[in-house]
């Protein structure tokens, strides 16, 4: 294969799992068929973001030893596509992450786009979303406020770090592998162990942790460095039906399947793909989660994909199909559209 077919080229990732303040990984390592780590929990997968704070960690980088942040800003036009281009710049504008509870998150929530670019010089926030991979019969997320709160209820639960106040204040929802859960900026949450997840999100590592204490090593972790005064204005303390959030709907054996909607649309998509899919030409990011198959690419060639793999898919690659026998998640950026 010539060079200018190479570099249109699907890449396989290896796991990119930077060191986080709770446990699991356990998971990961079954998928993807590398070592369990205690503190492992997340795979940033096609990452060009980094940790709150850091320069550089969680960045991906691709087996040639070129970081993806900057072989995408080099041939951006190739990675991203002329349209995504012109409205994002030289920024794929997603992370994703396979994230593995090994112990319950902290209830904790994420600022939108406008607090974040005030607060934090950040153009983007963090609304995300989840496939749910791996559950256990007892596995459940709580998420959103039941009932409206007051916002001096929300700060004395901070201020005296009670767990089971805020806790208890959430939906508690039981999950099931293939569930979909929609989690907008703002919404209070918290993931349950043993939870095993596909997660797609805006590109930073914003979260206000509301309940730090036991999880991180002071406060200040918790308000992002702006005061929980400040940082608890984010918060959307509005009570929330938890069914609006996670949806149960059975999935089919067609080839592609949407699982976000129009209201993720804004902040990314994702599709499961089966053997017989078509996919139109995209920057993406493909998990596979069984079986084995051949992702055919217009202009990059076939490439052999297996249950635990990772590609990130440049635009250039064109349309593609799938051929086989698997299920795979396709992460995809927001609609170009405004």
């Amino acid at each position: 294969m010539s060079s200018h077919a190479q570099g249109r080229r699907p890449v396989r990732l290896p796991a990119n799992q930077p060191e986080r303040f709770y446990r699991g990984g356990a998971a990961i390592a079954a998928l993807r068929g590398s070592p369990a780590r205690e503190f492992g929990p997340e795979d940033w997968v096609a990452s060009c973001s980094t940790l709150h704070g850091s320069p550089d960690l969680g960045l991906s980088v691709l087996p040639d030893g070129r970081v993806l942040r900057d072989a995408i800003a080099e041939h951006a036009d190739a990675w991203l596509g002329p349209t995504h281009l012109a409205r994002f710049g030289p920024d794929p504008a997603l992370l994703v992450k396979l994230l593995d509870a090994g112990q319950r998150l902290p209830v904790h929530c994420h600022p939108p786009d406008e607090f974040a670019a005030a607060h934090f010089g950040s153009r983007y926030g963090k609304t995300e979303a989840w496939v749910v991979v791996g559950a256990g019969p007892d596995a459940t997320v709580h998420i959103g406020f039941a009932e409206d709160v007051a916002a001096g209820t929300v700060a004395d639960w901070v201020a005296r770090q009670d767990s089971a106040a805020m806790l208890g204040a959430l939906n508690a929802v039981a999950v099931r592998p293939g569930d979909t859960v929609f989690v907008p900026a703002g919404v209070p949450h918290a993931i349950g162990p043993g939870i095993f997840i596909v997660e797609l999100q805006q590109p930073t590592d914003l979260s206000v942790t509301l309940e730090w204490k036991g999880f991180l090593d002071t406060e200040g972790g918790g308000h992002l460095g702006v005061g929980f005064e400040t940082a608890l204005g984010c918060v959307d303390r509005s009570g929330w039906d938890g069914d609006r959030l996670v949806h149960r709907e059975e999935d089919t054996e067609a080839p592609v399947r949407d699982l976000f909607g129009q209201a993720a649309r804004g902040f990314f998509r994702a599709e499961r793909v089966r053997g017989g899919a078509e996919l139109t030409a995209s920057y993406g990011v493909l998990v596979v989660l069984s079986g084995t198959g051949v992702l055919h690419t217009e202009h990059g060639g076939d490439v052999p994909v297996t249950r635990g793999d990772t590609y990130v898919v440049p635009h250039a690659a064109g349309a593609a199909t799938v051929a086989g026998d698997l299920v795979a998640v396709r992460c995809l950026p927001p609609g170009t559209s405004p």
